[in-house]
């Protein structure tokens, strides 16, 4: 599985240099400055890139770690979190149920009527919402509070389709797409941020606990049944659909990877095996790093300045929280080495992160449509006048 997984995710470094050189390559040919800025561009390419030689040696040292941090707690570099989930959906659930997915700067909350095997989803609902800047570096209390709060305005829009028996208690399936150690199936402890959030207090501490005090303190009645992380979620979904897959990624904001694994297989499970002899494996992949991955000096100098150096090297070279601020960092290079905006740098240009991954995203789709529309919507991001 690390080898195939590994190999896809390194090909979006490629793919995102790629969308980079063609974005900018309108800029460079009237700008009389060519020369220069095509070799900077050049250079970018070639440390990009990924033969499949590199993308072989890369999924080698992952599955390397893979059965390392099966072996043991703390022995590799990827953490292969036991997710306690042995059991995946079959597609002949029935009820009503609320998730709650906090994937990044954007969380979602989500109602569905599940309908069994003849219907499957019969109603779903749902609404995303923005994290404010300041909550992802505040405290837990107004981080969990904001998200309670939307849930529990979520909750007052449920209509007659979603009435619950009389007695039972909502459920929410919650979604933390950060690194967790399980306890169990509906509990776990943070064990360090990433995408941009940084808090301290809340490090060490249960999340579900957190958004469960979060929710009494407004008297919203749920209860949490269910702690996964994303990639788990996304295989659960998968599985629900189609009985055939067993393994999950994510390329969003971050990057993880999920997985079906033998129990038998996991040395440092400890107890009884479950009885399906299986459980779910939550990677972490994100925070892999190899001496053969293809990392540029803007990908060193990002980490370096990042709130968290030295760690999730992976997920900053291919997720689309940093994408879009490489991109940056190397028009800052070609602005001051081959005068690409011209005699003026725009100031915005020094702004980190004012380059948004799906703004670059959306240049490299118009690429093909029409070029002075790159450069037009480049110009508008950057203020150059």
């Amino acid at each position: 599985m690390g080898k195939v997984v590994a190999a896809a995710a390194v090909v979006c470094t490629a793919a995102v240099c790629a969308a980079a050189v063609l974005v900018m390559r309108h800029r460079m040919k009237s700008s009389g400055r060519w020369a220069k800025a095509e070799a900077i561009l050049r250079e970018l390419e070639e440390k990009c890139g990924t033969p499949t030689g590199k993308l072989r040696q890369v999924a080698d040292a992952m599955a390397v770690e893979m059965h390392a941090g099966l072996a043991s707690e703390g022995g590799s570099k990827l953490k292969m979190l036991i997710s306690y989930v042995d059991n995946l959906p079959t597609g002949d659930e029935e009820g009503v149920f609320y998730a709650l997915d906090l994937g990044g700067t954007n969380f979602r909350v989500l109602r569905v009527q599940l309908g069994g095997k003849e219907k499957h989803v019969v109603k779903r609902e749902s609404e995303e919402l923005s994290i404010p800047r300041h909550l992802m570096v505040g405290s837990p209390n107004d981080l969990f509070d904001f998200i309670a709060a939307a849930v529990a305005k979520f909750v007052a829009t449920e209509g007659a389709d979603f009435v619950l028996p009389p007695g039972r208690q909502r459920e929410l399936g919650f979604t933390f797409s950060f690194p967790v150690k399980q306890i169990s199936l509906a509990s776990g402890t943070l064990i360090k941020w990433t995408k941009g959030f940084l808090i301290e207090d809340a490090i060490g501490q249960d999340i579900v606990e957190e958004l469960t005090k979060a929710m009494e303190r407004i008297g919203l009645d749920m209860h949490v049944t269910a702690l996964v992380n994303d990639t788990v979620g996304t295989l659960a979904g998968g599985r629900y659909n189609n009985a055939d897959v067993i393994a999950a990624v994510i390329l969003g904001t971050g990057t993880n990877a999920a997985y079906v694994e033998r129990a038998n297989a996991i040395p440092k499970w400890q107890g009884l095996l479950p009885k399906s002899g299986e459980m779910v494996i939550n990677m972490e992949w994100g925070n892999f790093r190899s001496s053969h991955l293809p990392l540029t000096e803007y990908d060193q100098i990002l980490d370096a300045e990042s709130l968290n150096p030295g760690e999730q090297i992976f997920e900053k070279i291919i997720s689309g929280m940093y994408l879009g601020e490489i991109v940056r960092r190397v028009l800052c290079r070609m602005a001051e080495e081959a005068s690409f905006f011209g005699d003026d740098i725009p100031p915005k240009l020094g702004d980190p992160f004012i380059l948004r991954t799906p703004d670059i995203a959306a240049m490299h789709h118009d690429t093909s449509a029409d070029l002075k529309m790159v450069g037009s919507k480049l110009n508008d991001i950057l203020e150059v006048k």
